[in-house]
């Protein structure tokens, strides 16, 4: 999509970015509502002269902001207003319109004590070293707990929470 190229987003690093794509999915960054426009507009375009026809349906609209009302943000495809979302999930992990970690992180801690869960037969039996147990803890259960952590903000009840979360683990395991 050399098209996006110039066209406005975000400044990350000091780089301009209006898109992230993996696979089939794509997210498409604006500041407003009309830079946000020209870029669907632009890939609408470009997806139409390769045979692709963007589906509305499948195609959702999040405002990510502070405020208490996020502004209105009506954005079309072909005359079809998108739907706009509250939060959803890319690639794993939970986006939610207010720019925290919140769901994601209790959705984090959940995933990692099922896993401890379906392991427990390993991380609490005595006839295993601790130091074994500990790296099975490292190296099986942290990724999940943490996995996309360094995109979050945490504030001091997340951290109190991913703490408390890490001995619950330990006492368990002892």
């Amino acid at each position: 999509m050399q098209n996006l190229e110039n066209c406005p987003g975000i400044k990350v690093g000091g780089y301009n970015v209006n898109n992230i794509r993996y696979a089939d999915d794509t997210v498409l960054i604006a500041e407003n509502k009309d830079d946000l426009q020209k870029l669907l507009n632009i890939v609408e375009e470009e997806s139409r002269k390769k045979g692709l026809e963007l589906n509305s349906k499948k195609t959702e609209v999040m405002v990510i902001s502070r405020k208490q009302e996020p502004p209105k943000c009506d954005i079309f495809i072909n005359d079809a207003k998108l739907k706009r979302q509250d939060k959803f999930k890319y690639l794993g992990t939970i986006i939610t319109s207010d720019g925290r970690n919140n769901n994601e992180i209790a959705a984090r801690i959940a995933h990692a004590k099922t896993s401890f869960q379906k392991m427990r037969a390993v991380l609490t039996n005595k006839h295993i070293s601790i130091q074994t147990r500990k790296r099975v803890l490292q190296f099986y259960i942290e990724p999940i707990l943490l996995y996309g952590c360094e995109a979050w903000t945490i504030s001091k009840q997340m951290e109190a929470k991913l703490e408390a979360t890490e001995m619950w683990f330990r006492r368990r395991m002892l």
